[in-house]
């Protein structure tokens, strides 16, 4: 059995430690490469990351030059559409007057003062835009124009003008003017629309590098963690393979010095036993020769002269001694008593007494070393009992940890792709909320410039026609019968239009339509740049709020993946202890199972060797044989 039991052993560990050895070469190698992977990939990461940092600063940057340049359009297209229409209706006004018989000595004196404010407004206002447009003499002749409007266009000029232009020089510097303003208009609104579409340009190639940079950043990340995981799995592979192979080794030293110890034993207990059964066998052939019969018969040594009688008697507690060994050593199967029985018959008492008091102590020690083994082999079995069980509810506590932290790291990355989503989308409704703002704030502005164009042109309208009744009814008024008598009946008395009063309600109402219609308009605008405010400011919260959890859930997933490392480590490490404690069972099986088995046989067999060894001997000392049968 002790061979079999080397045999095996020093074979399965052999293998075990070979196997170990190319193992740990196996995963050191994959360390290495796993480690300069794991480095490229954070630099990789750092670069994506700066990379993405950059286009999403250019792009906010982009935005901001964009949004105040869309401040400085609208502020100046609003400035411009004021001027255009405030022009267009002065011109209206004059173009009523100018080319007439009388030029513009019928123009109501308010009307020139009206056109007098604007201009000199508009001069002021787009001092910087008319530069080098206005000839000296076209300055020189606004700025007597402005001095006294009241009476610039009189028929004979009054001590009030410096000098008389033509009536016309007026109404082509306001056209002039109106060219311009409508010529820098049309550039600011092609300039507008180059630089809207420059940016939308811009910001889909940059919101295109950003999307894929975060792609590859996320997916990176990912690649990372995996390979960081396989990593940190190898080195402790690592670990527990040095520890098995170190464990081995350690076990399959103490074989081989064991067996080898064993087997010098054996080979000299075997060489032992064989030389002795020489020497008893060559002794016995001397003894039992016819010449040393005759010479013991004819030789009497004093010291061993007894009479008859007591031959006879040692001869008959050698042959009681002997039969008593021989029938144990034949009950037990033991060769040992069967050679003592036998020597019994042939050595002298002292030799013979010496021998089975040396066999008993050796039976007696036999014993008490197995009852320690056996102890020993039922502590051992006890423990290992304990130790698997502890390992084999820890290895499933651990399992249904693994089983938990995965599920939580799976709901925690399709969270954070659901609220990646989200953002996504509400970045899409800013964008496109930000391009409906515009439209709609330019439907605006062209709806106040066409109504605020239509109530100067209405109100210019009423005004003519209030100032023309009202003239007429005061020439009515003032005209006086001559002295003498009357002249014949001529035209009937002159009488406003039945229907002049229906007009100019219409007119008036239709400007107050037109009001309301601006003042609507201003207010849907007001409505609209509050509620695109509000939805503005919402979302951003929103998205500060989804991005805020991003993070948060972010970091609660890492330490979930770095809890998951560690306690998938920690099952392994249950997993070998495990093992450990499965072949260390076996290696008790091995050593104690025939032990335990026949543990009880085997001590009432020694305790019977022993006893026969002690009836033998006493036998020897004087005892009687029959007594000893008695006992049985």
């Amino acid at each position: 059995k002790m061979a079999c039991w080397c045999q095996t052993n020093d074979r399965e560990k052999t293998k075990a430690i070979k196997d170990a050895e190319v193992r740990i070469d196996t995963l050191t190698t994959k360390i290495e490469e796993l480690t300069a992977t794991s480095a490229q990939l954070n630099t990789e990461i750092k670069n994506l990351e700066k990379e993405v940092a950059e286009n999403q600063a250019s792009l906010d940057q982009a935005t901001s030059i964009r949004e105040k340049q869309l401040a400085e359009f609208n502020a100046e297209e609003k400035d411009l559409l004021q001027s255009i229409s405030a022009l267009k209706a002065a011109i209206t006004v004059l173009s009523k007057h100018h080319g007439g018989s009388t030029g513009f000595l019928q123009m109501p004196k308010t009307h020139m003062l009206g056109v007098a404010a604007m201009l000199q407004n508009e001069l002021s206002k787009h001092a910087s835009l008319l530069q080098g447009v206005l000839t000296p003499n076209e300055r020189r002749a606004a700025a007597a124009f402005l001095q006294a409007p009241g009476d610039y266009f009189d028929a004979a000029p009054t001590f009030k003008q410096s000098y008389a232009p033509q009536s016309g020089e007026i109404f082509g510097i306001l056209r002039q003017m109106l060219e311009t303003f409508e010529s820098n208009l049309s550039a600011s609104q092609k300039e507008e629309l180059a630089n809207q579409q420059a940016y939308g340009e811009l910001k889909a190639a940059k919101e295109d590098e950003i999307k894929a940079g975060q792609a590859q950043i996320d997916s990176k990340t990912g690649e990372l963690a995996d390979t960081d995981e396989k990593n940190a799995q190898a080195k402790v592979d690592v670990d527990d393979t040095k520890a098995s192979l170190s464990a081995d080794e350690q076990f399959l030293s103490m074989l081989k010095e064991k067996c080898s110890m064993a087997d010098k034993e054996w080979e000299e207990r075997q060489k032992t036993r064989q030389l002795e059964m020489e020497a008893v066998s060559q002794a016995l052939a001397v003894l039992s020769g016819d010449d040393a019969h005759d010479l013991f018969t004819r030789t009497f040594n004093p010291s061993f002269l007894q009479s008859s009688s007591s031959s006879d008697a040692s001869k008959d507690f050698r042959a009681s001694a002997s039969q008593v060994l021989a029938a144990v050593a034949a009950k037990y199967s033991n060769p040992k008593l069967g050679a003592l029985a036998y020597q019994v018959k042939l050595d002298a008492f002292t030799r013979v007494k010496k021998a089975i008091d040396d066999m008993v102590a050796q039976l007696l020690k036999e014993k008490d070393d197995e009852i320690k083994h056996k102890d020993f082999c039922t502590d051992e079995f006890h423990q290992n009992q304990l130790q698997t069980e502890k390992k084999d509810r820890e290895e499933q506590d651990l399992t249904a940890k693994i089983e938990d932290l995965t599920m939580a790291i799976e709901q925690l990355a399709h969270a954070i792709e659901a609220l990646k989503g989200e953002i996504a989308e509400m970045q899409v409704q800013l964008k496109r909320a930000g391009e409906d703002r515009e439209l709609q704030n330019k439907e605006f502005q062209t709806t106040v410039a066409d109504q605020r164009e239509t109530q100067k042109l209405l109100k210019a309208a009423l005004s003519f026609l209030k100032d023309f009744y009202a003239k007429k009814e005061a020439l009515l008024q003032q005209k006086q019968e001559p002295v003498g008598p009357p002249p014949p009946s001529g035209f009937e008395t002159y009488k406003n239009n039945a229907a002049s009063g229906g007009v100019m309600q219409l007119i008036e109402q239709i400007v107050a339509d037109a009001k309301s219609m601006e003042a609507e308009a201003i207010k849907a605008e007001e409505d609209s740049q509050k509620a695109y405010e509000d939805f503005v400011k919402d979302t951003n919260a929103s998205i500060e709020a989804k991005s805020k959890d991003i993070v948060e859930k972010s970091e609660v997933k890492a330490r979930a993946e770095g809890e998951l490392v560690e306690t998938k480590e920690a099952k392994e490490a249950v997993i070998l202890e495990l093992e450990q404690l499965s072949n260390y069972n076996a290696q008790l099986h091995q050593s104690c199972d025939f032990v335990l088995k026949n543990f009880d046989l085997r001590q009432t067999a020694r305790d019977e060797e022993v006893e026969a060894l002690r009836q033998a001997k006493a036998i020897l000392s004087g005892a009687k044989f029959e007594e000893f049968l008695q006992k049985a």
